[in-house]
């Protein structure tokens, strides 16, 4: 076995260090979805060079999943789309992935973030009422329909944004959060640069036409993503089918909601100049996709681009987890620590998606710095773990330490620094 470290400038003769003694642990990998073969046990192996083998397409050197697959992603009839497993938050496939489009009301993905953000930091409150002011009153666009000078409240309007995609509801909750919809859109374009959208801009909070006002597919796949994840206590309101104010019944815009049971949210979008626009997402055994279609012909087009989307993603296409907290990529040996060696692994479950059947073949290479010196703490980062299949990077991960390991007595140290010297 050769082993990935960085060298320590102890002496020369410690080049290897504690190579001989490592411990490998097998990973018990178990299918996501329940129809999937469940993997056989893989080992965590080292480099000597200490970088992993890839070629891929995106900026982090990892592929998109779907050019390993033997079966193509079906051809679509939009500008440019994108899916993505949210449980190993891999880009599956795409076209155009990286071209700027205007979001149109896919922008309401962000508005509604930031008003869950609020939420849960209390300083919105579902049953609260929010003054109409003149301006949300009068912006153009899909309306909820709320008068002027009246008290709505925070979920009412949330319902309004999200089921109805009025605009009117959606300048009122940026000015409830924000102050005024011009402050709001400046926390929307900060959240962007935190959640590492580089290609997204937000000039309002509702997605009316601006020459300024631009995304890509990639960064709305992240943009639901995030939702999803974070603030899934708040999904029921994407699958919610209609909405009901001022004696207006409007329904949700949608029609996947009605087309697939497994399908509940997130949003559609459309103007002349966009297209026809939908991000949608759907859990089966387990398992989240989302897809992202913008710049359809027509409603019936982001339909049935979305579900052919969906299905290729999850019939084609394994989601495994590896390892977690309890089940380390590694055992790697300690020195001048009362315990021998150490788990390494993730802080959070690891989980790669890979084509079907292909799990047994993922193959984990772990690099961390050697050796390992005592008093190590729980938590501490020491590395990182690479997963690939057919040679090319699926995606790459941190590891951690996780237990403490205690700092041995004086004479243990003293017997384990001898050693190291003729390692």
């Amino acid at each position: 076995m050769i082993i990935t470290k960085h060298r320590f400038k102890f002496s020369r003769i410690s080049h290897f260090l504690a190579g001989l003694t490592l411990v490998v642990s097998p990973i018990c990998a178990t299918a996501q979805t329940t129809s999937s073969p469940t993997p056989a046990p893989v080992p965590a192996e080292t480099t000597a060079t200490g970088q992993a083998a890839s070629v891929g397409v995106l900026v982090d050197g990892t592929v998109m999943v779907g050019e390993l697959a033997t079966v193509p992603a079906p051809t679509l009839t939009a500008r440019a789309w994108l899916t993505l497993d949210v449980n190993s938050g891999q880009f599956i496939a795409s076209q155009n992935p990286d071209e700027k489009v205007e979001p149109a009301s896919l922008t309401k993905l962000m508005t509604a973030y930031l008003v869950f953000e609020a939420i849960e930091d209390k300083r919105l409150s579902l049953d609260q009422t929010v003054n109409i002011s003149e301006k949300a009153w009068k912006t153009e666009g899909s309306r909820m329909f709320v008068k002027p000078n009246t008290q709505v409240s925070v979920s009412d309007l949330l319902q309004g944004l999200i089921v109805q995609s009025g605009n009117d509801a959606t300048v009122a909750l940026a000015e409830a959060v924000a102050g005024s919809e011009t402050a709001f859109v400046a926390l929307m374009n900060e959240e962007a640069a935190k959640q590492g959208l580089k290609d997204t801009h937000f000039v309002n909070s509702t997605g009316l036409p601006d020459p300024a006002h631009l995304t890509t597919v990639r960064d709305l796949a992240v943009m639901a993503k995030n939702i999803v994840t974070k603030h899934p206590q708040h999904l029921h309101y994407y699958s919610q089918k209609e909405f009901t104010y001022n004696k207006i019944k409007q329904n949700n815009r949608n029609r996947l909601l009605w087309t697939d049971p497994t399908v509940d949210g997130l949003k559609t979008g459309h103007t002349s100049s966009a297209g026809y626009c939908l991000v949608a997402t759907a859990l089966r055994d387990g398992r989240r996709v989302v897809s992202v279609i913008v710049g359809a012909s027509s409603d019936g087009a982001r339909i049935e681009n979305s579900l052919k989307l969906l299905n290729w993603s999850f019939q084609n296409f394994d989601t495994i987890k590896l390892f977690d907290n309890t089940k380390p990529a590694v055992m790697a040996r300690v020195w001048e620590g009362q315990a021998e060696t150490v788990g390494l692994g993730g802080l959070e479950p690891m989980w790669v998606t890979v084509p079907r059947g292909k799990g047994p073949e993922v193959k984990p290479v772990a690099q961390y710095t050697q050796p390992l010196i005592a008093p190590l703490k729980n938590g501490a980062k020491v590395g990182t773990v690479s997963l690939s299949l057919d040679g090319k990077l699926l995606r790459q991960e941190s590891l951690y330490v996780l237990d403490d390991v205690p700092e041995a007595g004086f004479f243990g140290r003293m017997y384990d620094k001898v050693r190291l010297m003729f390692e």
